[in-house]
Formats: structure tokens, sequence, C-alpha cells
């Protein structure tokens, strides 16, 4: 299903819309939360999350992978914006690392993105998952310390992901607590068949009735239960605009006077790698979770996101990136097309223009419910089974880089989690690059695809299992590449074997580093004794090439 005239958009309204409504619940106070840990003004992320949403949805070509501020850049923003001195200057680098994703994706670059393994997507998928249960646990207890979207295990106040938890525990806010789990109790009942079936509870998103359930229970408790009542501090916190030339008026332009600054290329250039990486990863895992796994192109996605940085840098927005939070949101809440996308997009401009005063109504904790049914679905027990019944080169590359990125981030979990992937693509390329196959004393050592110098020490315990008096072929029919070394390896084995009473016989090594080798030539004769060797005897290296 991949729709690709306005009117195949149009049939699937009944599942992008409420989609979109459920994205743009989970994208507005992540957007405000990256741009205050960004140092940055916070209408800044709304503008971010507005270019996402309405231009970067249409210019990519995912169905369901939705565009925003990252909480991986803001590290990157703020000590930036601390180098170049101003908001504006750093906004003038935004532009230019969309510039050059653009070029990017030109030069074909995005086709990095097809070199992460499965098992490592799915351990970033399901470390999102728990990362998300593990941040929202203190916004649905009522202790807001720590901004919306954080995702990095060492925060910047000192704690961590595991002690933030122990001190939410002194924090508690009934009132808070009763509604995230009132939410998670009425989204669950909206996933029950029951609920599904009826055709006017069908249409209404059961996170948008979980809001509803939020913001109802806390006008009430205002007035008949107090003790109940959760503090302003604990709810949105939308800045208000008087309209639309209100919301014009605080939009930062960028200081182009930097052109001739050396340090806002630097900055430039690292945003556009480490945007560039992350809108890839976030492309791959979405396409991983797309019930019909549909595959983005990733060189339109790198000029997609550089045409979003360059329109966000000039408005004075956030630099953005593919987001994995927002599009697995998207994903769980049946997302089918770019309309959800767009949806999102839409609400999230209505909310700066109209509704700033009710949205601000919407307490933390209803959103903290939504993220961590998301995070649930995104890490069930049952995808870790799967994995482990997969064996140990599926389930050790995902186990690693989950535990990677849960204690670092996500860039430096997946490094380490593609290491770990990599210790076991070249540990499976060692046991199937040479095979030794034994039917009494005459041995088959077959050479397959490539055979490089890492295959060395493997060749040699395979010869060292040759008894004296075999009869060994070796075939290099199935072998693309022979190293030198396997060769030099193979000449100073036939020479040890005249001493064993070892034949040795070369079928298809011709042509291997202007080695000759005529299929059927025996390197060594049979039975007693042990004649001087002749041609085909002779090391590889020496001998004579025949016409």
């Amino acid at each position: 299903m991949n729709p690709k005239r306005p009117t195949d958009y149009l049939a699937h309204l009944g599942h992008d819309v409420p989609a979109g409504i459920v994205v743009f619940l989970v994208a507005l106070p992540l957007c405000l939360g990256v741009a205050l840990a960004s140092g940055a003004p916070l209408l800044a992320g709304l503008v971010a999350g507005l270019v996402g949403g309405l231009v970067v949805t249409w210019a990519s070509g995912s169905q369901l992978s939705v565009s925003g501020p990252a909480a991986g850049l803001t590290v990157i923003v703020l000590g930036s914006i601390e180098k170049l001195g101003s908001y504006p200057a750093f906004l003038y680098s935004v532009v230019v690392a969309g510039l050059m994703q653009v070029v990017l994706g030109l030069l074909r670059a995005g086709v990095i993105g097809a070199y992460f393994p499965a098992a490592v997507i799915k351990g970033m998928l399901a470390a999102i998952g728990l990362i998300l249960i593990l941040k929202q646990i203190p916004h649905a207890v009522g202790y807001d310390a720590d901004y919306e979207g954080d995702e990095a295990f060492a925060q910047s106040d000192a704690h961590t992901t595991f002690s933030e938890l122990a001190y939410s525990l002194d924090a508690l806010c009934p009132g808070a607590m009763v509604v995230s789990l009132g939410a998670i109790l009425v989204m669950r009942l909206w996933e029950t068949d029951g609920f599904k079936r009826n055709p006017v509870l069908a249409l209404v998103p059961g996170p948008l009735v979980a809001v509803a359930w939020g913001i109802g229970f806390n006008l009430y408790s205002r007035d008949h239960a107090p003790g109940f009542a959760i503090p302003p501090e604990h709810l949105v916190s939308l800045p208000g605009f008087q309209g639309i030339q209100g919301f014009l008026g605080q939009l930062t332009p960028p200081d182009f006077g930097q052109w001739n600054n050396p340090e806002a290329y630097t900055v430039a250039l690292t945003l556009a790698l480490v945007a560039s990486l992350e809108s890839l990863l976030s492309l791959e895992a979405v396409d991983k979770l797309d019930p019909w796994k549909r595959v983005a192109p990733t060189d339109r996605e790198l000029r997609a996101q550089g045409l979003g940085n360059i329109l966000s840098g000039l408005l004075g927005g956030l630099p953005m990136t593919s987001v994995i939070v927002r599009s697995s949101a998207n994903v769980m809440a049946g997302g089918r097309t770019k309309v959800a996308s767009f949806v999102h997009g839409l609400l999230l401009l209505l909310s700066v223009l109209l509704l700033p005063a009710y949205l601000n109504l919407i307490p933390l904790a209803c959103l903290a419910a939504i993220l961590i049914l998301t995070g649930y679905k995104l890490a069930r027990p049952r995808l870790f089974v799967a994995l482990y019944h997969k064996g140990t080169s599926q389930f050790a590359p995902f186990l690693v880089t989950l535990l990677a990125i849960l204690l670092t981030d996500l860039l430096e979990g997946i490094a380490i989690g593609m290491a770990c992937g990599m210790f076991y693509v070249v540990r499976a390329n060692f046991h199937a690059a040479i095979t030794l196959t034994r039917d009494g004393r005459h041995y088959l050592l077959r050479l397959h695809k490539d055979v490089s110098f890492l295959n060395k020490a493997p060749l040699r315990d395979l010869l060292g299992r040759i008894e004296d008096g075999g009869y060994v072929i070796v075939d290099g029919g199935r072998a693309q590449f022979i190293d030198q070394d396997i060769l030099e390896t193979l000449d100073d084995f036939v020479v040890a074997a005249q001493d064993r009473d070892i034949t040795v016989e070369y079928k298809h090594l011709d042509g291997h580093s202007g080695v000759v080798a005529e299929a059927g030539t025996r390197a060594a004769s049979a039975g007693p004794g042990r004649p001087a060797p002749t041609d085909a005897q002779a090391p590889l290296g020496n001998r004579r090439k025949r016409g």
C-alpha cells in the first residue's frame, strides 16, 4: 500500500486523522521540552515541529515517519549556541547544515542506512521503548524536574535515569498518579475488541479520551477534592501569542553576518552529520515497524530533512530529524499514510495560534501515560523471546544495542551494537569461508566466496586435522577472491605434506595472484616413498605458467 494520488490518501482518513491527533499529543510537550533543554526559545521547538509536520512530511518518501526537534541534538545545540555567542548566529549554522544534507542526498549518501543490521535496529526500538517507560514514570507520578523528551542516561543535573526514579518516589503527586493510571486504563480498554467493534467509539482515539479524562479529573478536583488537584507546574505550559501577528512577531531570523565565521561551518557540519545519521536510523526503524513493510528512499529522506532544516533555520526553529518516538506513536496509533503526520502539523499550528489556553489544562501525567504505553509496545516481552529463539548471532547484538543505548545515548549505543554485530559477521565468515569434509582418508578442503587473511588461522587449524597418508583436494571453484596470505599458507602445507605422505590435489585455483593450477593435478603422488616434487607439487608461487 503506497498511495500516489490524492484519492488514495482520502481513503485512509479514518485511520490517519486519529493517529495524527495522538502524534500531536505526544509531539507537543516534546517540542517544548527539547527547546527548553537546548537553551532556545520555546517557540523554536514548535517551529521545528510545524515545519516537520507541514513540509517535510510531503518531501519525504516515508509514509509513516514524523520529523521534528530531536532530543539527541540538545547537547550539540546548547554547546553551539554558547560557542557562536547567540541564537541567531546558531540559526545560520542550521540553514547551512540543511544545505549540506541536501548535497548528501544528491550524492546518494543515504545508502548508509542499508548497513544497519536488523538485530541492531530492533535493539534500538526496544531500548527506546524502555527509555520511554523509565523516563516517563517520574512525570506520571508528578515529578517533572527533567524536561520532556530527555533520552540520555547521564543527565545534565548529574543524575541518571535510575537515580531520577528514586527521587520521584519522594515527590509523589496523588492527582498525577490517579490521572496517569486512569489514562492507561482508558487506553487499554479502548484497544479491546468490544470497543474496536463499536462504530462510534472506534472513531475516537483512546489517547484523546485519556487526555479528556485527565482534564476533567483535574477541573473537578480543583473544586471538590483539592488534595488531588494537580499544581500548574505539572500541566502543559504553552506560550501564548496574540494571533498570527503575535506569532510571526516572535520568530527569530538567522544572522547571515556569520558567513565569514569558520566556527559556524564547523557547527553546521556537525549538525548535518549527526542529524542525517539519526534520521537514517529512525527511517530504518520505522520501516521495520510498518505493517506493510514499505521501504522509504533514504536519499530522498536526506534531501527532505535538509529542506526542513533550511526552512526551520530561516524561521527561527531548532534543527530537526526524523524522530523515532513520534514515528513509533504514529505506527502504534494506526497511521497509514503521510496524512497522519500532516494532521499532527496542522494541530501544532492551531495549538500555537488558537488553543494555548485550553491545551495548558492538560496534565503532563496524561501525556506520560501515552508515552509509557507506546514504550511498552516497542519493548514487548515477546520481542525478546523471538530474538532469543533466533540464536546468539541475533540475540547478542540486539541485547548489547539495547543495554548500550539505555546506559549511554542513541548514537553511542548504535555504535556499540554495530561492533557486536560485526563480531558475529566476522565469526560467521571464519566458519563459512573455508570448510573441510572428511571421508575416511580422503579430505575436501573447499574455499568459499572471499577468503582473506582473516581466515588464515582457521585454515591452519583445518590443515592440522589432516592425518598422515591422507588424500586432500583443495577446491577454489567457489572462491571469488583468495588472499595472498591464504596461498602462502597452502604453499607451506604442500611442502610439509611430502614428509607426511599426504597427497594434495588443487582444483580451480587458476588466475589467483598469477598462480596456475590445473584441475586434477596432484601435488604429490600416493604410495610409499616420497619422490621429488613435480611442477604440480611445487609451491604455488614457484610454479611455471602453462600455456
